[in-house]
């Protein structure tokens, strides 16, 4: 359970933040980065929710979702080492959820005929600036992986890699399923 009685500590003007388990590092660590980049798609998601009107469906997948960030960002905080106490971990029953929903909505959609340029409604062209924030995380997460002494889950960066797949799924289904798309049209103003 987690308890906050105090919101400001003092502990970080020093330009560190603790991870989870209680080591400090700098602010601008590649894992702060990591799960501070989670943390913002967090919130691109919670103002695409803002704009779903009626979209329950949508809007209760997406509640799942941030709730699923803040366990990846727990899973992230607290490197996983050989012999560590147990912690929270993304699991890849998560990540089979986030297929399963993927396949929920783009069973409705029309096909693509071309990429689709960010826009359409405002919960798509929301759901669009939350999906480029989660793959600019996953980048991070990706780098942080590649680095022996600082190890990622597989089934985080799975997740992540998902994630993104079904924002990009959902904004095509709050364009009217698909029909309400802006594509791209290559050379178009040449």
């Amino acid at each position: 359970m987690v308890v906050l009685n105090r919101i400001y500590t003092k502990t970080g003007d020093d330009g560190t933040t603790a991870l989870g388990s209680g080591e400090r590092r700098p602010k601008h660590d590649l894992r702060i980065s990591a799960y501070g980049t989670v943390d913002e798609t967090n919130a691109a998601i919670g103002v695409v929710r803002l704009h779903l009107g009626d979209a329950r469906e949508l809007d209760a997948m997406l509640g799942r979702i941030q709730n699923d960030l803040f366990d990846l960002g727990a899973d992230l905080a607290v490197p996983q080492r050989d012999g560590g106490a147990e912690r929270l971990r993304m699991l890849s029953s998560q990540v089979e959820r986030l297929e399963r929903d993927i396949d929920a909505l783009n069973e409705h959609l029309a096909p693509l005929t071309s990429f689709v340029l960010p826009g359409g409604t405002p919960a798509a062209a929301y759901l669009h600036l939350a999906r480029t924030i989660c793959r600019r995380a996953e980048r991070i997460m990706v780098e942080l992986a590649a680095r022996p002494e600082e190890p990622v889950s597989a089934a985080a960066i799975q997740y992540v890699n998902r994630l993104s797949d079904f924002l990009f799924v959902a904004s095509r289904a709050m364009n009217d399923n698909g029909a309400g798309d802006v594509l791209w049209v290559p050379g178009q103003n040449r």
